[in-house]
């Protein structure tokens, strides 16, 4: 079954929806109140599905683009649609007001969900008539190139939303988690954030430079990361599992824990260090160069990982 799609917002992380949607052949509405970002949304969406194209990850930029339709009003743009991805400003209040003024044109069974990164539902979503139907389906940036999905569902929410849209992201080749219950921050940005956490600490008391750091990510725990998780990782790094590894590191791993502070390592004195010694080797004139240089290289693996990965 072809799901009509409504996203609400045409920046970065809509547009790239919109991608994910439409290269699974479904048709999207895309909506934004400003009319020339729908038109700058337009011209960026085909520069991706081209560069998805020279990368062999799809065969054909027409077909998906001509399933984007976009739209500046928000009661034709959600017409008819079964499923609808809220890429709104990070922030409550707002929230609130967008998913009152979705529920106002959407039929009572169009599943409601937000990309946010971090709200909880319920935060946004209990004053609604209809809760039952929203959710959050939070993406990793981009989500056409990074395919895990957070289903965040409320205690509201009904268990017919959390299938309907755990069903629709895996048509559309997306990998969703269910996340079990409300929780700031969900899955993945909770284990992100205990790791930069600690990369932060690492480099404000000197034990290693910010290009270190890097290389210890990117040249030890990410190799394996890319293709399994920590769990699956320390199961295979003992000889009889989990137990057993548990049993050799459980202690090291106690004591590094209880010697991290509970001081907050986002202070400002250790970014503009971090940003010191970034820009030194990234000047700010090059990220968007840098960034599409990552996008390049996450198509390249995904190319890979069809070609050899079993799962």
């Amino acid at each position: 079954m072809t799901a009509r799609i409504g996203i609400l917002g045409a920046g970065l992380i809509g547009r790239a929806w919109a991608i994910v949607f439409a290269r699974a052949g479904m048709p999207v509405s895309l909506y934004d109140v400003d009319a020339g970002a729908l038109d700058k949304a337009r011209e960026a969406i085909r520069q991706s599905l081209d560069d998805l194209q020279q990368a062999g990850l799809i065969e054909d930029v027409e077909a998906p683009l001509s399933l984007i339709q976009t739209e500046s009003d928000l009661a034709r743009a959600m017409a008819g649609a079964e499923y609808i991805q809220e890429c709104g400003p990070e922030d409550v209040e707002a929230k609130q007001r967008i998913y009152a003024d979705l529920e106002a044109v959407t039929a009572v069974d169009t599943v409601l969900a937000s990309s946010t990164s971090g709200i909880a539902a319920s935060q946004f979503t209990d004053h609604l008539e209809h809760p039952e139907r929203c959710l959050v389906a939070h993406p990793v940036n981009p989500p056409y190139l990074i395919p895990l999905v957070e289903v965040a569902p409320a205690p509201a929410t009904s268990e017919a939303a959390v299938n309907r849209t755990m069903r629709l992201m895996e048509q559309a080749r997306q990998a969703p988690i269910l996340v079990r219950k409300e929780i700031q921050g969900f899955i993945l940005n909770r284990l992100q954030g205990a790791l930069l956490n600690e990369a932060l600490r690492l480099f404000r008391d000197g034990y290693v430079s910010a290009e270190d750091l890097d290389k210890t990510v990117k040249h030890g725990l990410g190799l394996r990361w890319s293709f399994m998780g920590p769990f699956e990782t320390i199961d295979l790094n003992a000889p009889s599992g989990v137990v057993d590894y548990g049993q050799r590191y459980g202690p090291l791993y106690r004591d590094v824990d209880r010697q991290r502070g509970d001081d907050d390592p986002w202070d400002p004195a250790t970014l503009a260090e971090l940003d010191k010694e970034r820009r030194e080797r990234l000047p700010t004139g090059g990220l968007a160069d840098r960034q599409a240089w990552r996008d390049r290289r996450l198509m390249a693996l995904m190319a890979h990982q069809r070609r050899f990965s079993p799962s």
